[in-house]
């Protein structure tokens, strides 16, 4: 096994300067590109969500996203990870999902709703209760196959991804399985697939690849830990298919936008941000902060306040982001 970790941290580093170089360089009306201001914002138009270069930016995202996660599954193969970052860096990562689905996605929702109809029906926070029971679904979904993968011996009481794939009882439920795990993921995707910006799609971006690192690097941890003979291949297969479920929501939302225009996309952005929000508030607080990463030993900063305090720090960085996206 390698010892140095320098390639794989550099490359992580990288990244998240890049992803934050990014939302911070989100800058309302103060921007000069032609796709990201309102050319007719006179007459009241939309903007064009078939431009190439939004179109392209999202393509960007997709790439990095994928790499991003991959790249953070494999690496506990070559590195060790420090695991009070790993707790917090989760608990961070759950402030930053819960605050962009309060303070972004439901209130872009509500507002395009309000736009759209006069009814004075609360449509965006149904869709996102409808979002939050689809994703209470999947789970429900991966807790019946784990559970009769379990009634015949061989399982454990770990809830990882790794674990609970190593779980099924057949290949049907293993492949059953990996759709519902990688659900809200293509939803997540989805997100940034049908952001009408490029510093919206930069910023779902940012969000989401949060979640994703710090989920695929414990997915790694676990499997070096349950699969030692062949870890590298294990974490190799098992980082691929968690990583390709968000760019495939982001295709979809590119597919969507491109194949639509006017009110219609309107309805879909609408509807889509809505059920984004009940997925994201359902993983951050299920996934993120209920579950997140548990230590193997004991871990002197990982204390109840010090995780509070992550998580207040993952929603302050999103209400500072906010502010100019009002």
């Amino acid at each position: 096994m390698a010892k140095s970790p320098f390639p794989f941290v550099l490359v992580l580093v990288l990244l998240l300067l890049s992803l934050a170089v990014a939302v911070s360089a989100h800058g309302g009306s103060g921007g000069g590109d032609d796709d990201d201001a309102d050319p007719d914002a006179a007459g009241g138009n939309k903007r064009d969500l078939r431009s190439k270069s939004l179109i392209l930016t999202k393509i960007w995202c997709l790439i990095v996203i994928f790499f991003a996660t991959f790249l953070s599954g494999v690496s506990p193969y070559f590195l060790k990870w420090n695991e009070a970052f790993l707790a917090l860096g989760t608990q961070f990562a759950g402030g930053v999902f819960l605050g962009t689905a309060m303070m972004h996605f439901l209130s872009d929702s509500n507002e395009s709703f309000e736009d759209l109809t006069d009814k004075d029906y609360p449509f965006a926070f149904m869709l996102a209760c409808a979002g939050f029971a689809i994703t209470l679904l999947a789970d429900c979904v991966i807790s019946v196959v784990v559970a009769r993968g379990r009634s015949v011996g061989h399982g454990t009481g770990d809830h990882s991804p790794a674990s609970l794939l190593r779980d099924a009882s057949s290949l049907g439920d293993s492949i059953l399985l990996i759709f519902a795990l990688c659900f809200h993921s293509v939803f997540e995707g989805i997100a940034i697939g049908v952001a009408d910006t490029k510093a919206d799609a930069w910023k779902a971006l940012w969000t989401i690849s949060l979640h994703k690192v710090f989920a695929a690097i414990a997915m790694g941890i676990a499997l070096l830990r349950m699969m030692p003979n062949r870890p590298l291949l294990s974490c190799a297969a098992y980082s691929f298919a968690f990583a390709i479920s968000s760019p495939i929501g982001v295709a979809i939302g590119i597919i969507i936008d491109a194949t639509t225009q006017g009110r219609v996309a309107d309805w879909i952005y609408a509807i889509s941000m809505g059920l984004a929000t009940g997925v994201f508030i359902y993983v951050s607080i299920n996934h993120l902060l209920a579950k997140g990463y548990k230590p193997r030993k004991l871990v002197a900063a990982d204390t109840p306040f010090i995780r509070w305090f992550a998580v207040v720090l993952g929603i302050g960085v999103i209400a500072v982001v906010m502010i100019w996206d009002t």
